[in-house]
């Protein structure tokens, strides 16, 4: 029998993670953030956070890792009060590389069709 609770636990630290950043954080460099996914470890000790930006600026992209990096405690204090877990997981945050690496594929093919006509 398959143990879907990780997968679930994910879904609902994503769904908490943005209302979080949405209306608790007040940080100017976490604006513009959305969560794409929640990876948690099958012990649900930890859980990796993907974001994606807006802004393919690389200053920017610093800019927001930081400003995760401070409101790391400040998000994991309001998961553990929102979540019935026995223990709050270790938050680690990525951003994540498949929307880049999406829009590089949709180049590539366009490249490809232009070169076909």
């Amino acid at each position: 029998m398959a143990n879907y609770r990780d997968r679930r636990v994910g879904q609902e630290i994503l769904r908490e993670i943005n209302d979080i950043l949405r209306k608790r954080v007040r940080d100017p460099r976490v604006q513009d953030i959305t969560i794409t996914d929640v990876r948690v470890t099958g012990d649900l000790q930890q859980a990796t956070i993907y974001y994606s930006l807006l802004s393919d600026l690389a200053s920017d992209q610093q800019k927001a890792q930081e400003g995760l990096d401070k409101a790391k405690g400040l998000i994991r204090k309001e998961l553990g009060q929102r979540l019935t877990l026995y223990k709050t997981p270790e938050l680690i945050f990525e951003k994540d590389e498949s929307v880049a690496y999406g829009n590089h594929i949709d180049e590539l093919i366009r490249k490809l069709n232009q070169n076909q006509d």
